[in-house]
């Protein structure tokens, strides 16, 4: 976790890991990191490897994964707790990320 050696990027990926559901934006990240946003910007991706909302994303799906393996709520909870509106969308997102629907992954998934 390279970003967590910086501590103003550490301050950001704090943010993000204890309130994933929070509707993030790289403005709210980059005050979380007191930078600049285009410095914020530049500083995580060269730090972390990929951009901050890519990060973000990244979180949420692993969470909504391990979520799905224990079979912990419904669709619409996962969907809420992971910080989309609706199941649809998190179902879109989570198909476009991970290459199933939340459903399958859940059926073929073994629980932890």
């Amino acid at each position: 976790m390279r970003g967590l050696a910086d501590p103003r990027l550490a301050a950001a990926i704090r943010q993000i890991h204890e309130a994933p559901a929070r509707s993030w934006t790289v403005a709210a990240l980059a005050k979380e990191a007191a930078l600049s946003r285009s410095a914020f910007f530049e500083r995580f991706s060269r730090t972390v490897g990929v951009p901050p909302m890519e990060y973000l994303q990244g979180w949420r799906m692993n969470l909504a994964k391990d979520l799905l393996r224990r079979r912990v709520g419904t669709l619409d909870a996962i969907a809420e707790r992971v910080g989309y509106g609706s199941a649809s969308a998190f179902s879109t997102a989570f198909t476009r990320h991970v290459g199933l629907p939340p459903k399958r992954f859940a059926t073929t998934a073994p629980m932890t």
